[in-house]
């Protein structure tokens, strides 16, 4: 079992390529344990069309996934320009102008934000995903701003713009996210993705903002902005916020430089591993993918890098949304998945968790080390909120956790925890270790040849609790 179990998730992204019911149920049945949502395209009608197919598929493989709604946050853009072309040279002059509504060819492009009262005289300003450089010169006026550009190249309509040393003073949540929030809450999503964060601060805000709508999903913050990454103790502080952590390694490259990301990544990877915190590896991973049916030995590099580092997730974006492989590109990824976690070791951090230990805590490692001791063929643990089975997650067991709730909610936000497998039950005293034997007997759980036929269950002795966990038992079915 746990030679064909991968305990890095799949995540992937839900866009024209996939959008149909039979492609989505292709996507999660070659893996995806996750699937965003990007709400930077698309309209509401397309996102119920897409939950709906996701959910249906899920039930009919009998097994949770997760949904992700990612917020587009201050992703500034470009507006409309003529003729969706424009030659830059260095040294030409540009007003980004906020009012402006239509391109006449000149050097006044309209822009989709404001930028005027928030960028200073000196500031860099990226344009079309960091092609284009440039400096911003003068605030014109209230709703424009001139910049000169750096080096000569062209830009197009709707690209993205990057400011790395600009501070957005926490207004990093847009009229568009609130609308957007408002519907996902309505739709139950598993997790939330901020885009842009800054400080922990950012976290914070939008936790009120979801409670207010009686939303219980899970925060990821999407690290990718220079400020968020200025020293080690600003991204623990993000870190200790929020529920999980997306490394955007795409605008990240833009606004801090390439040079940075691996380092980066290690670093919050290995942070959220210490809080227990939810741990996700984006942007192009297998981006090759996207127009070729192998990945390039790069991107297997890649994936496998994140799989030792002990990612809870890898993510896809464009090789599913609208890549010509969607389904071959996630049966490469969970190919390079199961090869590294078995025949590598995730790596060690390098010291204790520093955050507050509770008592599943001790669980949690106690029933890791007394699994792999014995030679346990896999961790059932029976939960109500999820913490249990998430700081056992933690530990990086090299076993898979089959994880049984009564909350489809908690269910579906372990779909993403690493080496987890959850399942809705009611619950029962000894429902961890029914649920073994009904898995065992359905053919799920596969016990290799030669192993002792020994599962360890984690489960509390009492009326279903959250922090009620206080029993490890070890069961032959």
């Amino acid at each position: 079992m746990s030679k064909l179990f991968k305990r890095t998730k799949i995540l992937a992204t839900i866009g024209p390529a996939v959008f149909t019911e039979q492609k989505i149920e292709d996507l999660i049945m070659a893996g995806v344990n996750g699937c965003r949502l990007n709400f930077s395209h698309g309209d509401y009608v397309e996102r119920d069309q897409q939950i709906k197919w996701i959910r249906q598929a899920a039930a009919k493989k009998g097994r949770s996934v997760a949904i992700l709604q990612d917020l587009q946050g201050p992703k500034i853009r470009l507006g409309d320009i003529k003729d969706n072309h424009m030659d830059v040279h260095a040294g030409d002059e540009l007003i980004l102008d906020h009012a402006c509504e239509t391109h006449d060819g000149g050097n006044v492009i309209p822009v989709q934000y404001n930028l005027a009262d928030k960028v200073k005289v000196g500031e860099p300003l990226s344009m079309f995903d960091g092609k284009i450089k440039s400096t911003v010169i003068d605030i014109v006026s209230k709703t424009a701003i001139k910049v000169r550009v750096e080096n000569e190249g062209f830009i197009m309509s709707h690209k993205g713009l990057n400011l790395p040393d600009t501070d957005f003073g926490g207004d990093i949540i847009t009229e568009k996210d609130m609308a957007d929030i408002e519907f996902g809450a309505s739709r139950d999503f598993d997790y939330v993705a901020l885009s842009f964060v800054q400080s922990a601060s950012d976290i914070e805000k939008l936790r009120q903002i979801l409670l207010s709508h009686g939303s219980t999903a899970r925060i990821i913050a999407k690290i990718e902005t220079k400020k968020a990454i200025e020293s080690d103790e600003a991204m623990e502080a993000i870190v200790k916020a929020t529920d999980g952590i997306m490394v955007a390694r795409g605008d990240m490259a833009v606004e801090a430089g390439a040079e940075v990301v691996p380092i980066v990544q290690r670093k919050l990877i290995a942070m959220c591993r210490e809080y227990g915190k939810l741990c996700i590896v984006a942007t192009q991973m297998m981006s090759s993918m996207v127009d070729n049916p192998e990945p390039t030995r790069a991107e297997v590099s890649d994936v496998a890098n994140a799989v030792i580092q002990g990612a809870d997730a890898v993510m896809l974006s464009d090789e599913t949304a609208n890549g010509k492989y969607p389904v071959e590109t996630v049966k490469a990824m969970k190919k390079v998945i199961l090869y590294t976690q078995n025949h590598s070791h995730v790596s060690p951090i390098n010291h204790e968790v520093t955050g507050e230990f509770k008592n599943y805590d001790a669980i949690a490692g106690g029933v890791v080390q007394l699994a792999e001791k014995i030679g346990a063929d896999l961790i059932v643990c029976q939960t109500a909120s999820g913490a249990t089975a998430q700081a056992i997650a933690a530990q990086r067991p090299k076993l898979p956790i089959i994880t049984v709730t009564s909350n489809p909610r908690v269910a579906g936000q372990l779909a993403l925890c690493y080496a987890n497998s959850a399942f809705v039950r009611p619950y029962a005293e000894n429902y961890g270790i029914d649920l073994a034997q009904e898995l065992k007997e359905s053919g799920y759980i596969q016990v290799e040849e030669g192993k002792k036929d020994i599962f360890a269950v984690v489960m509390s002795g009492h009326k279903e609790i959250t922090g009620g966990t206080d029993t490890i038992k070890l069961v032959r079915i």
